[in-house]
C-alpha cells in the first residue's frame, strides 16, 4: 500500500494517487482541512453528490463535508445530480447518505436533502445561452446550434456549490466528474441531449477514457461558466465497486477533476495484447435497467475484434428504462450512422436517447443500399425476455444457458466481473491515455 500523504506532485489540493488506499481519518481529515480553507461563514451550500448508480463511499465524504461546515454556513443542502434516471426514494436516499439508522436530523443535522427534479419546468431555471457559433467551435464544427443553459435552481440559488463524487472513465466525455455533476447531473434537458448527441457523433470507442479537454467537456465547462453561484469540487478515486479510496482531490471543478482524471486513468484501465472474439461482461447490481447496465458494453467495446460479441449478463435487468423506455423501445438500437443517414426520420426523438442507442450497439455502418451494419454483434442475456430483446434490435441469450466458470476458461473470450466502471482498451497506457483518439476542441 502506497502512501496516503506524500508523493511527486501532491499538495494541498490532492491526497492519495494510484495503488494508495486511504483511511476513513485520512479522508476526513483532508476534507476538513480544505473546506475549513473556504470562507463560507454566512453563506448558503449547496453540495451536488451523485446517485446510486457510481461506486463512491459517499457516507464518508459527506459526514467530512458536515464537520467542516456545520455552523458556519447558514443553509445545507444535498443535491442528488440524478440527470434524467429516476428519483431516489426516501428510504434509498437514507441508505445512500448514511443516515439510516440514526435518521437525517441526527447525522447531518441542519441539512436538507433533494432530488434533482429533472422532470419538473420549476426546479429548473436559465442562466444563459451558449451561441450557436461558440457551441461550433467548441464542437470542432460537428453542432451547429445555439443550447439554452438550465440548471437545478439549488444550484443558483445557494452562494457556494461544491461537487462531490467520483471520477471514473465516462463514454460521453471521456473521464466523468467535475463539471459532469452539473451538466448533465441536475441540468435541464438541453444541454443534456446537446452534449450526449456530440459524444455519439465522435463515437464512443474514440472518447471514452480520454484525458484532458474533449470536446464534451469543453461544451459543459462552458455551460458551468454560466452558473453564478461559486463551484467547489471535491473529486474522488474509488477502487471499482468498493468504498476504497485511492485519492482525493480539491479545488475548481476543472482542478480538481483534471488531477483526479490522471489518477483514473492509472487505475480504471485494464490493457489487453490483443483483441479479443468475446466479452461476457457480469454486469454489476447497481445498474438496475439497461438504460445503465449498457456500461457493461461501453467500457469493453475497444477491445472486441471485429465481427466479435459483448454478452451483457444481468438476469436483474428487467426493464429497458423506466424514464426512456418507451422512446427507446420505438426506436431500437443501432449504430450512429444509421441515425444520421436518416435524420428527417429520427429528428424529434430526444438525442440523448440516439447516443445511448448508438452507445450500447457500437460502431457501424448504413447506406440506403446495404442498410446498417454493425461492427460486433451486442447479445442480452438479462432479465428482459427474447420478444422484447429482438424487438430492440439486439441478439438475446437465456442467462441460465451460461456457466461463467466455463465461459471464463474459454481464451477467446474475456469475463469482466462487476463490469462496467473499469475500461478495457489496447496497448499500453500512452495509447490509451492519448487525446489523439478524439479531435481536440478548437476552444
Amino acid at each position: 500500500m502506497g502512501s496516503a500523504v506524500t508523493g511527486a506532485g501532491l499538495d494541498a489540493g490532492q491526497v492519495g494517487g494510484p495503488g494508495v488506499e486511504l483511511s476513513s481519518e485520512e479522508a476526513r481529515r483532508f476534507v476538513r482541512e480544505r473546506l475549513r480553507s473556504v470562507p463560507l461563514e454566512g453563506r448558503s451550500l449547496c453540495v451536488v453528490v451523485p446517485d446510486s448508480t457510481r461506486s463512491c463511499p459517499l457516507p464518508l465524504l459527506l459526514r467530512g463535508v458536515h464537520e467542516a461546515v456545520h455552523g458556519r454556513v447558514s443553509r445545507l443542502t444535498v443535491l442528488i445530480a440524478l440527470g434524467t434516471h429516476p428519483p431516489m426514494s426516501d428510504a434509498q436516499l437514507a441508505t445512500h447518505l448514511g443516515y439510516a439508522e440514526s435518521g437525517l436530523a441526527a447525522t447531518y443535522p441542519g441539512t436538507s436533502v433533494v432530488n434533482h427534479e429533472w422532470w419538473d419546468p420549476d426546479a429548473l431555471v436559465e442562466v444563459g445561452v451558449i451561441p450557436a457559433a461558440e457551441v461550433a467551435e467548441l464542437s470542432g464544427g460537428r453542432l451547429t446550434e445555439s443550447v439554452v443553459v438550465r440548471v437545478n435552481r439549488h444550484v443558483v440559488e445557494h452562494d457556494v456549490v461544491l461537487v462531490v463524487g467520483p471520477v471514473f472513465p465516462h463514454e460521453v466525455v471521456g473521464f466523468s466528474g467535475g463539471n459532469k455533476y452539473f451538466f448533465p447531473g441536475v441540468a435541464g434537458r438541453e444541454v443534456i441531449d446537446t452534449s450526449h448527441w456530440l459524444g455519439a457523433l465522435i463515437g464512443s470507442a474514440r472518447i471514452i477514457g480520454t484525458l484532458g479537454v474533449t470536446p464534451v467537456r469543453a461544451l459543459i465547462d462552458r455551460a458551468a461558466s454560466l452558473i453564478p453561484s461559486e463551484r467547489l469540487c471535491l473529486a474522488a478515486v474509488v477502487a471499482s465497486g468498493t468504498a476504497t479510496l485511492h485519492a482525493l482531490t480539491f479545488g475548481t471543478p476543472e482542478e480538481a477533476w483534471a488531477r483526479a482524471a490522471e489518477v483514473s486513468a492509472r487505475t480504471h484501465v485494464r490493457y489487453l495484447d490483443r483483441p479479443v472474439r468475446r466479452v461476457l461482461s457480469l454486469v454489476s447490481e447497481r445498474y438496475d435497467e439497461l438504460w445503465t447496465a449498457a456500461k457493461g458494453m461501453y467500457k469493453v467495446e475497444p477491445v472486441v475484434a471485429d465481427g466479435g460479441e459483448v454478452v451483457l449478463y444481468a438476469p436483474h435487468v428487467r426493464e429497458v428504462s423506466r424514464t426512456h423506455g418507451a422512446a427507446i423501445e420505438k426506436v431500437g438500437y443501432h449504430c450512429q450512422e444509421y441515425f444520421t443517414g436518416q435524420w428527417e426520420r429520427f429528428r424529434d426523438v430526444p438525442r440523448s436517447v440516439l447516443a445511448h442507442s448508438s452507445h450500447l450497439r457500437g460502431a457501424g455502418s448504413y447506406d440506403p443500399e446495404h442498410g446498417e451494419r454493425c461492427r460486433i454483434t451486442v447479445t442480452l442475456a438479462t432479465g428482459l425476455d427474447e420478444a422484447t430483446t429482438r424487438a430492440l434490435g439486439l441478439e438475446y441469450r437465456d442467462p441460465a444457458s451460461i456457466d461463467v466458470d466455463e465461459w471464463a476458461g474459454d481464451p477467446d473470450t474475456l469475463v469482466v466481473p462487476d463490469a462496467g466502471e473499469v475500461l478495457f482498451r489496447l496497448g499500453g497506457p500512452t495509447v490509451g491515455a492519448s487525446s489523439a483518439h478524439v479531435a481536440p476542441s478548437a476552444r
